[in-house]
Parts: structure tokens; sequence; C-alpha cells
């Protein structure tokens, strides 16, 4: 994510995986929210520049890792299915 800071980048992480547990209906740390985050932003990176679609900024930032960390979180579900 290009032009934004150290700072800046650690709130998007957290706003992302805040939000991906939010849609997912999922109860995190505040730890564990970054974490999906910043692993997200990188997801959400890698697939919006594999796509050729523009971000910028902080909003930029937001939405991508956002959506990388909701997906990221769809498939740890996925993968560490708990059985009832």
């Amino acid at each position: 994510m290009s032009g934004v800071g150290v700072f800046a980048t650690a709130l998007i992480g957290i706003f992302a995986g805040w939000f991906a547990d939010l849609v997912l209906g999922r109860r995190h740390s505040l730890f564990f929210k970054l974490l999906i985050g910043v692993i997200g932003a990188f997801i959400g990176v890698f697939i919006a520049q594999r796509l050729a679609l523009p971000f910028t900024g902080f909003w930029g930032g937001l939405i991508v890792a956002s959506v990388g960390a909701t997906m990221f979180l769809a498939v740890l579900g996925l993968v560490f299915r708990r059985s009832a």
C-alpha cells in the first residue's frame, strides 16, 4: 500500500480485520484482528495488482485490505471448520 505510513497501515489492518470479523460474524481479539487485516492486505494488494485495479491512499488501502481480510478469514473458516 503506497502512500500511507506505518501508523496508517496498522490502522488499516485493524479496521480491515474488524470489518472481516463483522461481516463473517466472528469475535477475535484486537491482536488477531490486526493480524487478519495485515495478511488480508497482502492478499488484497496481490489480487488488485494482478487485476490492474487502481487503489491509492488510506481509503483505497482500506477497501483492498478489507476485501483481502474477509477472503482470508472465510478460507480459514472453511479449512478449520469445527464439527458439532
